[in-house]
């Protein structure tokens, strides 16, 4: 395991109760570049969204959950199976674009965005994201894991992030960040690292949403294809919790072999 520069925090000091329960809304598109139509692939016998929805409902099922979609396919696919959906643009740019316009009809106060391609995200990791939400300077929350290897770490799928002393990031990137310039392998001495993985599950303040969906992608984040660097760029402070529980997402076909749905 590669050394890190912040203790992993053990999970009874994370949770306050909030004054109330986020609304969990996750942005769903079938025009993945990396995974074409990766939300219908067969993940165990089930297209792998429902198995995401099927986690969520299981993992937190105090909260409403919603789907915000970007046409009918998965639309009839959700609805036939239960679940709350709303159709928004598919010209939208990214995850929190498709959340912003779908809280235009629900207008609720805090959201918890949980990727489509998680089907194994955990009710602690959601409730971490609430516990930040019910602070009155956090607009926006994240989580981030240990890398398990330097493979992992080299891997562009894999998003790098790195924090200030009070835990907000500073920056997140594809690349192997910071780069230790002495060292021959661009690491540094021991294998040790100061970046985490981000993990993509985020949670919002609404005043937040409406700000970032009236404003345009910034050039960091159409080189990075990240969009927590349009919010960065426009300077908001992300507050980064970080997770014992490392993150399970499917970002390429091979990583549906990686996990046991049985």
């Amino acid at each position: 395991m590669l050394a890190t520069t912040q203790e992993v925090i053990p999970n009874e000091f994370y949770f306050m109760v909030p004054t109330q329960n986020p609304t969990i809304i996750v942005p769903a598109r079938l025009a993945s570049v990396r995974f074409p139509r990766k939300l219908l692939a067969d993940a165990g016998g089930k297209p792998l969204i429902l198995r995401t929805a099927e986690r969520i409902k299981e993992q937190v099922p105090e909260f409403d959950l919603y789907f915000a979609v970007d046409g009918d396919e998965l639309k009839s696919l959700l609805e036939s199976s239960g679940y709350n959906v709303i159709v928004t643009p598919p010209h939208l740019s990214s995850g929190t674009d498709r959340i912003a316009i779908a809280n235009r009809i629900l207008k609720r106060d805090l959201l918890i965005n949980v990727q489509a391609d998680e089907p194994m995200v955990m009710r602690d990791q959601i409730l971490m994201l609430a516990e930040a939400l019910s602070h009155k300077d956090v607009s926006i929350s994240t989580l981030a894991s240990i890398f398990q290897s330097e493979e992992d770490f080299r891997d562009p799928n894999q998003v790098k992030v790195v924090m200030d002393n009070n835990g907000h990031a500073l920056y997140f990137s594809r690349a192997p960040i910071p780069f230790a310039r002495d060292s021959k392998t661009g690491s540094l001495p021991g294998h040790s690292i100061y970046a985490y993985k981000h993990m993509g599950l985020y949670g919002y303040k609404k005043e937040f949403l409406e700000e970032f969906v009236s404003s345009e992608a910034g050039e960091l984040e159409r080189i990075e294809k990240l969009e927590q660097l349009r919010a960065l760029q426009s300077g908001f402070r992300i507050a980064v919790k970080i997770t014992e529980f490392a993150s399970v997402g499917v970002d390429i076909p091979e990583d549906l072999q990686k996990i046991d749905f049985s």
